[in-house]
């Protein structure tokens, strides 16, 4: 009971806009109507998301991923650029699942801030909204939280969560790789969203002295464009031709991801200046002094998913991927791996 010395505090004051909420989950809805697909059978703003397996698979194996979009995110705030790092969040998790083979099937986002601006958040769900349609992902939910003195005012954390499926028959394991496969390198559309610590420590140092663009771009759009989503390609790809295994290169680049699909006893001898290298990330090579190998262990290096297919399937793959629009390189093949490492670069 309050008192006049003691009056009554609402949500509002201590810091929760229950009306700003309100307002941002109506800007939301036609975004995410955008995104609808077969399967989904509930809307945006009941307790749970509904979604029922197409009836096309047979026997559906659901494959989940999640993820965040870093550091990266400190550039958002800092240059007040929100409308492409929900396609990075969207990215980071179906190009994960892709890498199963599996379609992705819907997706469901965290946003969290100390105090709701529903402009910034609108934003960025908007550009999740765009990564979603782009990749065939429904977007069928979500949460958005306002947590008063947990983040610094005009900063928010995001979390993303895939879901999609893939023929039991058809799951990519790797396990079939064999020596002679060839290893191609499908481009990345920048750093994408790994490495950005040492970004921001790259700017720090270079200051004034940044240039005024990069690849044609300006700096700072750049630096913060988003994640390539190879979904639809990909698939399109794997429907034609008899590819063996797919690799992310996402944080440890190259050098770390590409092993993670490879049987043991194999490695990936890539091959040194089979793609070229862009004006990106030469000048983040350049900037933090880094030699080739810390290079392509820190950044994607303008390789953003491998495809390992056979030898005598390499050109056609190739050519398919190109056809759908994807910029695509031969960078290497399998071979034993001896005593050396897991990938190298010859």
């Amino acid at each position: 009971m309050s008192t006049a010395s003691n009056p009554p505090i609402s949500y509002k004051d201590a810091g929760v806009d229950i009306d700003a909420g309100d307002a941002l989950v109506e800007r939301i809805k036609p975004l995410a109507k955008k995104t609808m697909r077969e399967g989904v059978l509930a809307s945006i703003g009941g307790f749970g998301a509904l979604f029922e397996v197409p009836k096309r698979y047979q026997e559906p194996v659901l494959v989940s991923g999640t993820d965040g979009v870093g550091t990266k995110l400190k550039l958002a705030f800092e240059w007040n650029m929100h409308d492409t790092v929900g396609i990075d969040l969207v990215a980071m998790s179906v190009n994960d699942v892709l890498v199963q083979g599996a379609e992705p099937l819907f997706f469901l986002d965290y946003f969290a801030c100390g105090k709701l601006d529903v402009d910034t958040a609108a934003a960025v769900v908007g550009g999740i909204a765009k990564g979603c349609e782009l990749s065939g992902c429904a977007l069928i939910g979500g949460e958005t939280a306002e947590m008063p003195g947990m983040y610094p005012d005009g900063e928010y954390d995001l979390a993303g969560f895939a879901v999609g499926a893939v023929e039991k028959s058809k799951i990519l394991t790797g396990q079939n790789v064999q020596a002679g496969d060839v290893v191609l390198g499908l481009a990345s559309a920048g750093v994408h969203s790994n490495g950005f610590s040492l970004v921001r420590k790259c700017i720090d140092r270079a200051g004034s002295s940044a240039p005024a663009t990069l690849d044609g771009q300006p700096f700072k759009e750049a630096i913060m464009q988003p994640t390539r989503l190879y979904v639809k390609n990909v698939l399109a790809a794997l429907a034609q031709h008899p590819i063996k295994a797919l690799a992310h290169i996402t944080g440890g680049g190259l050098l770390e991801n590409i092993p993670r699909v490879l049987p043991e006893g194999l490695a990936a001898r890539l091959q040194k200046g089979s793609w070229p290298q862009t004006e990106l990330f030469a000048w983040l090579q350049a900037t933090a002094g880094i030699d080739d190998v810390e290079m392509n262990r820190t950044f994607n290096n303008g390789i953003g998913m491998v495809v390992v297919v056979p030898a005598e399937a390499a050109d056609a793959t190739a050519a398919t991927l190109r056809e759908l629009g994807e910029t695509v390189f031969t960078i290497g093949q399998i071979a034993p791996r001896g005593t050396g490492p897991a990938v190298a670069l010859v």
